[in-house]
């Protein structure tokens, strides 16, 4: 089972929400479905070099709001918010919609290590520029169990450094139950373009277990609107206390390190 389903999916209702949050009906349903997908190609395409993890669209009455989840918000809103005025002018155009009735809200990933779309991509991007795929891998490994994953599994297939018959190499670290409906468990898939065809990079991270999906859904917010604040407050008392502590042993301790 846990092979075959996608992680992402068969959680959906229980740990995950879904991307698309609107209702329709027999007739606009297609339609609507067919619009997100376009849209979402379009801005992934646009948004290509702004670390773009995924994008959430809610649809009420006859607006829409489009949520992009990126690492680097800053090339997406542009200088003064041009750019992000002009992509609202041109998602509204797709949509079929006037420039009012579309609303764009970015949001910060304040974490990139610990998304799994985010490493995918960062993995394929290394092996497009011939970086070896195994230094790629556990280099990704390290980084997200070092940001506080409890366990992180990256495979890649295909034809690895260019051989002749197409592979599959897969490093893990820590644990992954896929079986555990529960646990928070990301999962991202990317592709390399290469010379020598397309290597498939596939990302699980596993977050911890989730009993309340309220917890799941307030501990996302509290990550996306405090997670700066927090981190400055104990920075001030360290600074405070190192020019007091080390002032005795740093004579002996900087000879012994060397």
């Amino acid at each position: 089972m846990g092979q075959k389903v996608n992680p992402l999916g068969i959680r959906l209702g229980i740990v995950r929400d879904w991307t698309s949050r609107w209702y329709a009906g027999k007739k606009q349903f297609p339609m609507h479905v067919h619009t997100d997908f376009r849209v979402r190609e379009f801005l992934k395409e646009k948004l290509a070099e702004a670390s773009v993890s995924r994008i959430l669209i809610e649809r009420a009455a006859k607006k829409v709001n489009i949520t992009i989840q990126t690492a680097r918000p800053g090339i997406v809103i542009g200088k003064k918010g041009e750019d992000i005025e002009k992509l609202r002018q041109e998602t509204a155009a797709l949509l079929g919609m006037s420039v009012n009735d579309v609303r764009l809200n970015i949001a910060e990933i304040r974490k990139p290590e610990l998304d799994s779309q985010l490493v995918a991509d960062s993995i394929a991007q290394q092996i497009e520029k011939r970086v070896m795929f195994r230094r790629a891998m556990k280099r990704a490994v390290m980084s997200t169990m070092r940001s506080g994953a409890l366990g992180v599994k990256v495979r890649v297939s295909g034809r690895l450094n260019g051989s002749e018959i197409a592979r599959t190499e897969w490093y893990r670290e820590g644990r992954i139950p896929l079986h555990t409906f529960r646990a928070d468990i990301d999962y991202g898939l990317s592709e390399a373009n290469t010379t020598y065809g397309v290597i498939g990079v596939k990302v699980w991270i596993f977050k911890g277990e989730v009993f309340d999906k309220r917890e799941l859904a307030q501990q996302q917010a509290a990550e996306a609107e405090g997670a700066a604040p927090p981190a400055a407050p104990p920075a001030a008392p360290l600074a405070a206390a190192a020019p007091a502590a080390p002032a005795a042993p740093a004579a002996p301790e900087t000879p012994a390190q060397a």
